[in-house]
């Protein structure tokens, strides 16, 4: 185990800010990994669990304890012993997350298509329930092996255990600091097709006589993805973020009928779409935008992507103080206005 004192954390992570982690270990097998968490439990050290840092805001002061970044790498591939003729993939929760919806888009398994282009790495995706365009990692993760702190032991969780729901999991609520994630194992279906349901996708294939292929839908993913600037490119501006910086809300029907109230009154209709049993899923960029944060607007160093207003940037410079006022501002604004809490993606890290 490499330990490791003062790494900036700002160059791991897509927003590029925030400050040091005051220790630091990369670990690339369980091994290192309990290693690493024995000895910050020997010295009563806070520990935090770094992925591919794509969906965090750093605090400037940077990170008290020990920064552990889990690096196990590898995809393996295996028949599942059930009549379903499902391929497990067995993936490292250091692997990219794109290589690996890359991979098995390659190997003509349906799943994962639509979450092509999102960053970070593959460890992260069952903390957040990943999804995007129709799909959401819970559906296809089999199990998640973990290391658990709370005994020391290495164990398998079922999906059941995991306690998926709308961008939740068990991860990231109740069991929170508990276990860090070492491999997912995803069930998808050769020779699937892909999942087009979704209302970006249906229009960039409209008019097309053949149905797309995965490949194709992957592309096509990927093409959406940059036009909002929600794909990381080099040396783009708005590239510079944690992606979606706010979850779109779910409301109740009473909720929703007084938003619908509200926009009405200012001669605006309310964009939705169907979500959980007896409620309804709200554009958190539509609200973010209709309270006065159009694209592109600025603040500082930091400010509105110009391709999509749900994307808070780092136009250079800027310090995880600065992004945090942003964010104030905008749910203040959306609360007065709509009278709806948004409630961030990110997660805060040394606050």
């Amino acid at each position: 185990m490499l330990l490791q004192e003062n790494v900036l954390l700002a160059p791991l992570t897509t927003f590029r800010l925030g400050g040091p982690a005051h220790l630091f270990v990369q670990a690339k097998s369980a091994g290192e990994v309990q290693e690493a968490v024995l000895f910050a439990q020997s010295r009563n050290l806070l520990v935090f669990v770094l992925g591919g840092g794509s969906n965090l805001v750093v605090a400037d002061s940077g990170w008290p304890g020990l920064v552990l970044k889990v690096a196990i790498p590898g995809i393996e591939r295996r028949a599942a012993n059930d009549d379903q003729g499902r391929a497990l993939f067995d993936v490292g929760a250091g692997e990219s997350w794109d290589r690996f919806v890359s991979h098995a888009v390659m190997a003509k398994c349906a799943g994962v298509e639509c979450l092509s282009g999102i960053p970070g790495s593959v460890g992260g995706t069952p903390v957040q329930n990943v999804g995007a365009y129709g799909q959401e990692v819970s559906q296809t993760i089999e199990s998640v092996e973990v290391f658990d702190r709370k005994d020391g032991q290495v164990r398998d969780l079922c999906r059941e255990a995991c306690g998926f729901t709308y961008r939740s999991s068990i991860f990231n609520t109740t069991e929170r600091g508990r276990f860090v994630i070492l491999r997912v194992t995803y069930a998808l279906t050769p020779g699937g097709h892909p999942h087009l349901e979704y209302a970006d996708l249906k229009r960039h294939f409209e008019g097309r006589e053949t149905q797309p292929n995965l490949a194709e839908t992957r592309e096509a993913v990927r093409h959406i993805r940059a036009r909002k600037g929600m794909l990381i490119v080099a040396g783009d501006p708005d590239c510079q973020s944690a992606g979606s910086f706010f979850k779109n809300p779910v409301l109740s029907e009473a909720q929703h009928e007084d938003l619908q109230k509200r926009a009405a009154a200012k001669g605006l209709t309310l964009p939705s779409y169907p979500g959980l049993e007896k409620s309804n899923k709200v554009s958190a960029a539509w609200l973010v935008e209709k309270s006065g944060f159009a694209r592109g607007f600025g603040f500082g160093h930091v400010g509105i992507s110009s391709k999509h207003a749900l994307a808070i940037v780092n136009r250079g410079g800027a310090t995880a103080a600065e992004v945090l006022a942003l964010k104030d501002q905008i749910q203040q604004r959306v609360e007065e206005i709509w009278a709806v809490h948004l409630e961030p993606e990110p997660v805060l890290v040394g606050f």
